[in-house]
């Protein structure tokens, strides 16, 4: 008798264990990928004073809570050739239309002179359920400070993280 208990508690155990596996297994796949972001890419108009106006590109990509964005703008050309490394930016966006979340970096592809400002990746944090939708950008060119404000809402939209 004590035999035939044992193995029907052992039935249990493992029946008790292939349905949690398969639980476990169900939530995996339909969880969100972590490093989905929704409207990776958006376009958005700045202006920038003395410097000038005009629209912008921007691209998105995040891991976990590790979020770049990407940013090329006709609102600033370089006046001469610039090196790779030597624009330092930050880009202000607001999270659900208030509050703010920055992104900063000094990287930048090499720009010729004339040509459009490209910067980034820019670095931030996210969590999920952030929308942000850029609001200002800072671009810091050889001790020259230019502030562009957005003039329009990024379109399609707000980065959904």
């Amino acid at each position: 008798m004590r035999h035939a208990i044992r193995n029907r508690h052992v039935g249990y155990g493992i029946g008790t264990a292939l349905g949690v596996s398969a639980l476990a297994i169900g939530a995996l796949v339909t969880a969100p990928a972590a490093s989905a972001v929704t409207a990776d890419t958006a376009t958005i108009s700045f202006e920038c004073g003395a410097f000038g106006s005009g629209s912008a590109k921007l691209t998105a990509a995040h891991s976990g809570t590790n979020a770049t964005i990407s940013l090329s703008t006709k609102a600033i050309t370089s006046p001469i050739d610039l090196g790779a490394n030597s624009v330092k930016s930050t880009l202000t966006m607001t999270n659900h239309g208030s509050g703010a979340k920055t992104f900063t970096g000094n990287s930048n592809p090499a720009i010729p002179a004339g040509a459009e400002v490209s910067t980034g990746p820019l670095k931030g944090k996210v969590a999920a359920g952030d929308s942000l939708e850029a609001k200002t950008l800072k671009v810091v060119v050889l001790g020259v400070t230019a502030t562009c404000n957005a003039t329009s809402t990024q379109s399609p939209g707000p980065f959904e993280f």
